[in-house]
């Protein structure tokens, strides 16, 4: 552990935005789960409004600079392309 004070304080705010980070990052694996898991059954409907949800989620998440904006886009595209192939 750190001796100097404001390394203390690095080491607090470090673990706190580390355990921010971590808890948005599982939210966005799920919503994603959550849209895949539709469109392994076929379920049109399901995927589309799993897919809205999952987009917000995201672009929060690269609003918040925990994903850069590419690596969202790419999420959200493969969600949308993986929906849009449902008869």
């Amino acid at each position: 552990m750190a001796n100097i004070k404001s390394a203390k304080k690095r080491v607090l705010v470090s673990a706190t935005r580390a355990a921010r980070n971590k808890a948005i990052r599982s939210e966005v694996k799920t919503a994603i789960k959550n849209v895949e898991a539709a469109v392994a059954v076929n379920d049109k409907e399901a995927a589309t409004t799993a897919l809205t949800t999952a987009t917000v989620v995201i672009s929060k998440a690269a609003s918040k600079g925990i994903y850069h904006k590419n690596n969202a886009a790419r999420k959200v595209s493969r969600l949308t392309k993986a929906v849009n192939a449902l008869a």
